[in-house]
Parts: structure tokens; sequence; C-alpha cells
């Protein structure tokens, strides 16, 4: 028999009304993913609904941001007035939902005054103090580990305690009276939380919603899952608002917190049980040293399964690392992110290694059987021009003919925005960056401009926010000539970028013509005569969505054992 859900995490689009909202959306997520409107939720989303869900709170997750997308007549509003949880719990883990998860807790008050609206997340965490002064607001849970205290206020809700003891929590009284516990719940290690994608099969059958419970739009054609190794980082990097600095100034974390070796091989294993698509490993595992990756690799080489894994490393590894891989892992890939050619851009970057030891780990990973290493570049960094960003585009010319088609670089803008609680935006002036807005309110004011150009929160000493954006699309086309003459892709792909590039930048001028003045209200019924479509002007702008995904052999989902496994485990 169905029973109601205590709690219902819901996951909103970047910008609530995206469906007829007049917004060039540009690249901001060329190169993960989820498309613009940012459907993939937070993988936190599982652990918080397996802990609960062990310690008897029912829950439901709600990917509204995928619904609307698969159904141009999904009502979210009507949706939402027939739910009737003890709570609702709206992520705000990405800065670029701020605008459409406030829109979604303001409905989730429109129908239900008297049932809390809960926040979590990195942004969540960050602006605290300003998102508990919204009025659809009730809670902020802080930290990057919620799941306990989130356990506590379901408890504290349904037995009308007070929240004065419970770690993370900022809440208010009587609309004004804020009170913020200290983040104290920073476990330190990850051993008690799974990756349980055989809980998210239950849930989906037990709520008798799967389309709500989808990550990504094609997830059904193409289920790509992942492994978290670890929360928090050992790097630095001045861009990342998950840096060391970044958790430790927010967050009050001080050093990573990681799940033990053989959890990750478990977590691993049990998905291939349900699944033979991709599934990302995340986290470099040599963060916490050879010993622990050794351990990960040598519970790997004992399975038996053919799924693609996909590794990352955020700064060059050993030649004897990519040699144990290989010999463990069938099919194996890997993702790196230089940022740029130069090493003095990428030392400012917070990233000290050389182009020699990137080229090195290439090959000793295409040597060894890599099937499929994925490079990634960045525009707006410090110290970058227009100049040095095509100076990385004809780098990757020279990657490509040394190393061949089995190396994949992108290059994106750092959009939407620069992280809050980065090393580059805590300390602009030390990094050439000008912050052009600090506030939540800023940010959600942001993404209701009519075009990428405008969400952009900073520019630099090096280029304005028309500069980066000029060479955000010169370097796309550049890189997609790069990529056809060496066979990266086919001519109809290289013709639909540079077309697209066309029409996107033709877009850009006719909106500053019509819209002088983004702030303005007039400009609205002119930008609705552009048309402008999201599919077809804002996916795949730069380079080609398919490029960055893995092989899936046979069937992508093994139906039988997702179904025993609902039935019988």
């Amino acid at each position: 028999m169905f029973k109601k859900p205590d709690f219902i995490l819901l996951h909103a689009p970047a910008i609530y009304d995206f469906r007829k909202h007049p917004t060039l959306l540009g690249p901001i997520s060329d190169v993960i993913p989820s498309t613009p409107i940012f459907e993939m939720y937070p993988i936190g989303f599982s652990s918080i609904a397996e802990h609960l869900g062990k310690n008897g709170v029912r829950v439901q997750i709600m990917n509204l941001a995928y619904r609307m997308l698969e159904d141009a007549k999904f009502d979210v509003e009507k949706k939402i007035a027939k739910l009737k949880p003890t709570a609702f719990g709206i992520d705000l883990h990405w800065l670029v939902h701020v605008q459409g998860s406030l829109e979604i807790a303001k409905i989730c008050k429109k129908y239900h005054p008297e049932i809390p609206v809960i926040f979590g997340g990195y942004s969540s965490t960050y602006f605290h103090e300003e998102l508990i002064r919204y009025p659809q607001v009730d809670f902020v849970v802080k930290g990057d580990s919620t799941e306990e205290p989130l356990l506590q206020l379901m408890r504290s809700l349904k037995n009308k305690n007070d929240f004065f003891s419970i770690q993370n929590l900022t809440w208010k009284e009587n609309k004004n009276t804020v009170f913020s516990n200290p983040i104290e719940y920073i476990p330190e290690n990850l051993n008690t939380l799974t990756n349980n994608y055989k809980n998210l099969f239950k849930l989906a059958i037990k709520n008798l919603d799967p389309k709500s419970m989808t990550a990504i739009r094609d997830w059904w054609r193409y289920p790509i899952t992942a492994v978290m190794t670890c929360r928090g980082c050992v790097q630095n990097c001045t861009i990342c608002g998950g840096s060391k600095y970044s958790m430790k100034h927010y967050c009050d974390r001080s050093k990573p917190s990681f799940r033990d070796p053989e959890k990750i091989v478990k977590d691993i294993e049990e998905i291939t049980r349900f699944t033979n698509g991709p599934i990302f490993v995340i986290g470099d595992l040599n963060q916490q040293g050879t010993e622990y990756a050794d351990k990960v690799i040598r519970g790997l080489k004992k399975l038996n399964f053919k799924n693609e894994l996909v590794f990352e490393i955020f700064k060059p590894a050993t030649e004897d690392f990519y040699e144990k891989l290989a010999d463990a892992v069938p099919n194996f890939n890997f993702e790196f992110s230089p940022e740029s050619h130069d090493p003095a851009i990428r030392k400012k970057s917070g990233k000290h290694f050389s182009n020699e030891a990137i080229e090195s780990n290439i090959k000793w990973a295409l040597e060894r059987g890599c099937k499929k290493f994925d490079i990634f570049y960045m525009i707006g960094l410090p110290q970058q021009t227009p100049e040095s960003v095509l100076e990385t585009v004809e780098y990757c010319d020279y990657l490509l003919e040394k190393f061949g088609t089995k190396l994949i670089p992108f290059i994106s803008p750092l959009s939407p925005f620069l992280d809050p609680g980065s090393l580059a935006f805590e300390k602009p002036e030390k990094f050439g960056y000008k912050i052009l807005f600090r506030t939540l309110e800023e940010f959600r004011q942001a993404l209701l401009k009519p075009s990428w150009k405008y969400f952009l929160n900073y520019e630099t000493e090096w280029m304005n926010r028309d500069q980066i954006v000029d060479i955000t699309y010169q370097a796309g086309q550049r890189l997609s000539e790069i990529k056809f003459k060496h066979g990266l892709i086919d001519k109809q792909t290289h013709d639909n970028i540079c077309c697209k590039i066309k029409l996107a930048i033709d877009l850009l001028k006719r909106i500053d013509e019509i819209c002088p003045a983004p702030n303005s209200q007039k400009c609205w019924d002119k930008l609705n005569t552009l048309e402008l479509k999201m599919d077809r002007d804002s996916i795949s702008t730069i380079c080609e969505k398919e490029e960055l995904k893995w092989p899936i052999w046979k069937n992508q989902l093994k139906i039988m054992n997702i179904i025993k496994a609902i039935l019988f485990e």
C-alpha cells in the first residue's frame, strides 16, 4: 500500500520558467551531462534518502527540472499542491539553481504555508544568513554532510521539539528572529553512507513515480552512475568553490573525509549488478595516497565486469598508477583539467605541474589501453588573454597530432559564475578579478537577464565580459575545425557547431540591440520575437555533447536484476 512520504526532496531547474522566459543560456553546460537548466540533482540526494529511510523517515525524490524538460505541459504548481509531506527539502548546491530553487520554495509556501521548507547544499551553506531571510525558507542545513542533521531536524519537527541542539542548522522563529547553530557535524569518514542505486530503484517503485527519480534528461538511454570517494579536497584550485581553502572557509572542514577502499569497490560492484552503463568515480584516488589508490585497484581486479569506469586525476600521477589500473580494469577512461596550456596561468590557477607531466600521463594512460582521455581547458582564468585562449586551442591541435583521437580536448567558459567561497572570489585583487555581484539576490536576478553574458559575475584584468563571450565562441569554432581535421567529429557535426556559433553571435547582438539595459522590463516582449529555444540555441553550442559520453555494452539496464532487488532484497 502506498504511504505518503514524510520528506520530499525537490530539485528545481536553474531558471524556473525556462519554458517561456526568453534567455540565451549559451554554452554554460556544454561540457557536463545535463542541459543548461541543470536538471541533474546532487548525488547527496541518494545518501540523504537512504540515511533517513533506514531511520524510519519515508523519503521521495522529485526531479522537477527533469519533469519540466520531459513534458512541456507538466504543471509544477498542480503537482506541488497535491503533496502533503512533513517537510520539503530543496537543494541549493550549485549556485546556478538560486532562481529556480527559490521559486519552487515560493510555490511550496503558496499551497502549504504550514509545511516547513528546508534548504541545503554548498551554496545554501555559503549564503545561509541571507537565504534564511527569504520568507519561503524556514531552515538551512549547512555543511557538506547533512544526512544526520536532517534526520534530527525531521524528528524535532515530528515531536515538536526545539532546534537548538541540532548541529549545522540555521533557522528562524516568528519570521524575524534568526538562530544559527555551528557546523559541528563533519564526519571523519563516509563509511556509513553508500551510493545505493538499489535504494533509488526501490524508492521509485514505492512512491509510484519513477519519472521523478530520473537524474538527467537521457538517463534511460544513457544510464551513467557515480561513486563518491570523498568529501572535501586536498587541492587549492583558485576558481573552485570546493577546494581545500573553500571547504575550510565556509564548511568548517579542515581535511577531506574518505570512504574506505573496500566500500568504493562494493559500491561499484553493486552498480554493475543493475546497469551496463559507465560509472564515474568522483575524486582523484591518489588524493589519499598511493596505498589508498592501490587498495581500490586491487579490489577492482577481483571483480568481473565490463562497464566503462571513468577516473579523475587532479594532478599528474605516476606511470605505476596507470600500469596497476590497466591490469585491474578492462575498460577505463580518464578526465583531467589542466585549465590552460600555459604553465604560468595554470600556476596562478593553483595547479603546479608542467606540460611535460601532462603529456606523460596521457601517454602512459593511452599506451595501457585507456579508451578515452578527456582533457578540459577553461576560459576566464587569472592572467589569461584572448590570445592565450587561442594558443590553448592550438595546443589541443598539437596534442591530437601527438596522441590521436582517444584524446578528447574540450574548452569552455568559467560560467555562469565564479564560485563564491573560492580563493578568486574571496581575494579577487590577488588574482586579478573584479567581482560584479556578491549577494544571493544579485545572483538570483542575474539569471533573469536576457543572455548568459549578463550571468557572469566577474571580469578579469585581462578580459571583460564581452571579451570572455567573444573568445568563447572563437575558441569553440577553432577547436571544432581541429577536431574535424583529426576525425574526432564528422562534417555534419562540425557544420552544426559552426552554424550554432554563428546563430549565437547574431542572437547576442540582437539581444543587446533590443535590450541595451538588461534590467529594463520593456524589452521582454521584443525578446519574445526572437523565439529563443534551449535545444537549438544553448545545447552543443561550442562542442557536441555526445563527445562527453563513454560506450555502453549490450543493454543499458539489467532489468531482471533490478526487479529481483526491488522485490526480494
